[in-house]
């Protein structure tokens, strides 16, 4: 079955009517003087199209052209998809040792472009998003519209937070939640390891509900202050506050099957942790989609187009001498 994507082009063919009238009723002054006989004999004879046919070949490609732009397709039918990806959770540390200008613009920034160049590298996949300090909560559900996430990421704020403290037990809490009835479970985590230098308990939490945990640190050794409005954050001695990388949350890591990554410039650390991810977990057949099996055919109408138009414009009459 034959039909047409766009069909509401072909309405450009009614504007080719008056032309076509044109063309077939425009008489010369002088066929209105000569009869046909005697306008024969004087006529100059040439080697190319008379201005008339040329006009008619141009009316013709414009003919086929709106054919081609309504987009001819062959129906063949509906077909089944079955769709496989992976689910994913991601939870981006918020707190406030993520204000830290020790990686440029600061960590936090840090890790949202990070984020983003993940979700360029990532296929077959559904991310959700959890935003995390003392505790967690919901930046979005499981979705394939990677564009909206980048959004929802990119405008987080903790302008209007109190953000105090990492917890990561509330973060693999909420993570296990959004999951549900799953099996294996993968989270990531953007992190500066917070300031616990034991996660024994949050092993444990992981490895009861079957939670592979990968862990991108962001941060340095050197470490960073955390700029407020008043200038560098202070303890209560008065001292500047300096908050450096927690590389024990690589236990965390490790011990739950996943994998640690340290933070780089490098725009290849992103490819290197979907790589850990997907070695880890198989994708899953998900829902079946219909889609319909159609075989283009505008290319036909567009070459036949083309064709006539040069034909019309490079086959001008001759001049006798």
């Amino acid at each position: 079955m034959i039909y047409f994507l766009h069909v509401e082009y072909l309405w450009g063919l009614v504007l080719l009517l008056p032309l076509l009238y044109f063309l077939k009723y425009n008489k010369k002054s002088y066929e209105s003087i000569f009869s046909k006989d005697v306008l024969e004999r004087i006529r100059v004879k040439n080697r190319g199209f008379s201005k008339r046919v040329r006009n008619m070949l141009l009316i013709v490609a414009a003919f086929f052209m709106i054919v081609a732009l309504a987009r001819p397709v062959i129906d063949k039918g509906e077909i089944q998809v079955k769709e496989s990806f992976i689910n994913l959770v991601v939870g981006l540390d918020i707190s406030n040792s993520m204000l830290a200008e020790d990686v440029y613009p600061n960590r936090l920034e840090f890790a949202k472009k990070k984020f983003n160049l993940f979700l360029d590298n990532l296929k077959n996949a559904r991310v959700g998003i959890l935003g995390f300090s003392s505790q967690a909560f919901l930046v979005a559900p499981l979705s394939e519209d990677y564009n909206s996430l980048k959004f929802l990421v990119k405008n987080m704020s903790m302008d209007s937070m109190s953000l105090r403290g990492t917890s990561f037990m509330s973060a693999l809490e909420a993570a296990n939640d959004l999951y549900k009835n799953s099996g294996k479970k993968a989270f990531l985590i953007f992190t500066d390891g917070g300031d616990s230098h034991k996660f024994d308990k949050e092993i444990a939490y992981a490895k009861e509900h079957n939670i592979v945990v990968f862990v991108y640190a962001i941060g340095s050794d050197k470490g960073g202050v955390i700029k407020t409005k008043d200038g560098a954050l202070k303890d209560k001695n008065g001292d500047i506050v300096v908050v450096r990388i927690n590389e024990k949350i690589k236990d965390l890591a490790l011990q739950s099957g996943g994998a640690y990554l340290r933070s780089s410039f490098s725009s290849n650390d992103m490819s290197v942790l979907d790589d850990a991810i997907k070695a880890r977990f198989e994708a899953v057949d998900g829902k079946e989609s219909s889609i319909r099996d159609k075989i283009e055919l505008f290319y036909y109408p567009l070459i036949v187009a083309l064709l006539l138009f040069f034909m019309a414009n490079f086959s001008f009459s001759g001049r006798r001498r």
